[in-house]
């Protein structure tokens, strides 16, 4: 493969990554191999309501977590909540999961679902042919 080609086929990967062109294509758009869940309190939700069910959302957490459910966890570093790594092939499937948690129950938790999976423009780094 000469560096023209790679250039023109990262430009062309970066370019539909970036929505530049009128439709993304198939191949600028990963396959969801998890899904990023990130919760936050509702507005006008106390430290107290969130603490007073922390101990179930804890081991209900943790139960998730042994079923492989969640992948990782993470508190938010501005301390307003926590990033979930969830296995899901669909944002409806970790919403199914997360919508378990005592928290989300009790809807004093916000959450934001950001489906995510692998880094498409390494294909080009692979060659012609591995667009799949």
């Amino acid at each position: 493969m000469t560096s023209t080609n790679f250039g023109g086929s990262l430009a062309s990967v970066a370019q539909s990554q970036s929505g530049a062109a009128s439709g993304v294509p198939s191949i600028a758009i990963p396959k969801t191999t998890e899904v990023i869940v990130i919760q936050t309190a509702k507005q006008g939700v106390t430290p107290d309501q969130i603490m007073a069910v922390m101990p179930a959302e804890i081991r209900a957490t943790v139960k998730l977590y042994f079923d492989g459910k969640i992948r990782q966890w993470y508190s938010r570093g501005d301390g307003k909540g926590v990033v979930f790594l969830v296995d899901a092939k669909t944002e409806e499937e970790a919403r199914a999961i997360v919508e378990t948690l005592p928290l989300a129950k009790e809807h004093l938790m916000d959450e934001q679902y950001i489906p995510v999976g692998p880094l498409m423009p390494l294909r080009a780094l692979m060659g012609p042919g591995v667009q799949q």
